[in-house]
């Protein structure tokens, strides 16, 4: 047997390494989440996802994604794929920045579809779509023949001027565009953050038990009266 040098490099050959690079990229591509793929085709060339996604080598365009290393999603490019809402998968795309959704038959009330998008800066929609949250959720709402591209998601956190918008002892927090939710500070729980101390897991089974136990035993035993009346 032939011995190898150390530091040496061994050479696959050619049908080996096309063999690898085969299962790599299909393997990858299995991985793709589920809104990548929900249509057909790839991200289109001009589009503003394509035109993010190309400012650095680190993120790379597969299907209709923008993915960075990890494979976390950064931009999405749903683009004239016949929706009328951007269906159950959508979320899979909370952490992008850039999402284009023009030249779509849009119904719903886009108000809530986009909570949680906390990162998104740029959001393409077709003219006659309303920005979620409006145009105060919003620093630039620009409207086109065929789209409208709301720019630069604001902090309804920092930008309302309500100082009881949230309780005594919970803190304010951004949850979408001209969304946010109250969460409780540290040593709070329950209603309006009033009660202290952590909440009792065990307390709240074994009342629920206990309770369940009671209400099975009284009907048990209403249904064994009745049968004997019978």
């Amino acid at each position: 047997m032939a011995s190898r040098e150390p530091g040496s490099s061994v050479k696959l050959p050619p049908w080996a390494a096309a063999a690898l690079l085969l299962a790599l990229s299909v393997e990858r591509a299995l991985a793709l989440p589920e809104i990548c793929t929900q249509c057909l085709g790839n991200v289109q060339n001009l589009s503003k996802v394509a035109v993010y996604c190309m400012k650095t080598s680190e993120r790379v365009l597969q299907a209709r994604c923008c993915l960075n290393q990890n494979g976390t999603i950064l931009g999405l490019d749903l683009q004239n794929c016949s929706l009328k809402d951007p269906g159950p998968n959508f979320t899979q795309a909370h952490t992008a920045v850039v999402i284009d959704l023009q030249a779509n038959p849009l119904k719903n009330d886009l108000a809530n579809t986009f909570r949680g998008f906390t990162q998104l800066q740029t959001l393409v929609l077709p003219p006659d779509a309303i920005c979620p949250g409006g145009i105060t959720a919003w620093e630039n709402v620009t409207s086109f023949v065929d789209s409208q591209i709301c720019q630069g998601q604001k902090d309804l956190c920092n930008s309302t001027r309500d100082p009881e918008i949230c309780p005594e002892n919970g803190s304010c927090v951004a949850d979408g565009p001209g969304l946010l939710q109250c969460v409780c500070t540290d040593g709070f729980h329950g209603y309006k953050c009033m009660r202290q101390g952590s909440f009792s897991l065990l307390i709240f089974f074994g009342i629920l038990g206990s309770t369940t136990f009671s209400i099975s035993i009284l009907l048990w035993g209403t249904q064994r009266r009745k049968a004997k009346t019978s």
